[in-house]
């Protein structure tokens, strides 16, 4: 149960004094009766509160599928750089926040909440959910280069990389799935092969592929099917890549 004014708040729906005021002057209704009382206990889930006139939806969090353009940083704010928060300001949702992050010259896909159970559960490093990557490269891989990654690399931490699983796509390109989030992690590990990555895409995450009709800068809500499928990964019994698997891609 929320109180009528702190509910229309959490919709953005004015600051607390003018969602009081907005009230008071007869411009709310619960279950089609005028209410005139702020402090009106409702139930977010059962009740039906219009605000002039329009249907609310109450969702206490969201979050959005962003396919992150190069040269944007995965921050809610920077003093040189536009911003990933910045992308999605016309929701005006406040508290919105990057799931991780991609590096600045990067793109692809990126998730953005103010759900701060889910991201913790999607970035926890025992959950070790699946990353994938669209990876071009300098040069071609070689058989061993391969077995390196599937193993793990030395990329100069205290422990090497977890079993990662690679997948050809072209004679310079693989996909590579990761389960970890290491700083810079696929550039070193491709860097500890003796290679260099030239483009880096994310392409999925925690069970979900990138929109493929979202074009870079472009983003949408997750539907509840998606969330359920993210919150799966994160807290459920979400897959796990080892030695020898391959991504389905």
């Amino acid at each position: 149960m929320l109180r009528l004014d702190k509910y229309l708040c959490e919709l953005q729906k004015g600051t607390r004094s003018q969602v009081r005021e907005q009230i008071k002057n007869g411009l709310v209704t619960v279950n089609g009766s005028r209410e005139t009382r702020p402090e009106r206990k409702i139930d977010e889930n059962k009740d039906l509160v219009c605000f002039r006139g329009a249907p609310c939806v109450y969702e206490k969090h969201v979050c959005y599928m962003l396919n992150k353009p190069a040269g944007v940083v995965s921050a809610t704010r920077d003093n040189t750089c536009e911003t990933v928060t910045e992308l999605l300001k016309a929701e005006g949702r406040a508290g919105l926040f990057p799931v991780g992050r991609l590096d600045k010259d990067a793109e692809g896909l990126l998730f953005l909440t103010d759900d701060g159970v889910l991201a913790h559960g999607l970035l926890s490093p025992v959950r070790h959910v699946e990353k994938v990557y669209y990876v071009e490269l300098d040069r071609p891989l070689s058989p061993a280069d391969v077995s390196r990654l599937e193993e793990g690399v030395d990329i100069g931490d205290d422990k090497p990389t977890r079993p990662a699983a690679v997948k050809p796509a072209a004679e310079k390109s693989i996909y590579l799935t990761v389960t970890e989030g290491r700083y810079h992690q696929v550039k070193r590990m491709l860097k500890a092969t003796g290679n260099r990555v030239t483009y880096l895409k994310r392409v999925a995450m925690g069970g979900l592929r990138l929109d493929e009709t979202l074009k870079s800068g472009e983003y949408r809500k997750l539907t509840r099917e998606e969330v359920t499928i993210l919150r799966t990964h994160a807290w459920g019994d979400g897959p796990h890549t080892q030695k020898g698997d391959r991504t389905k891609e």
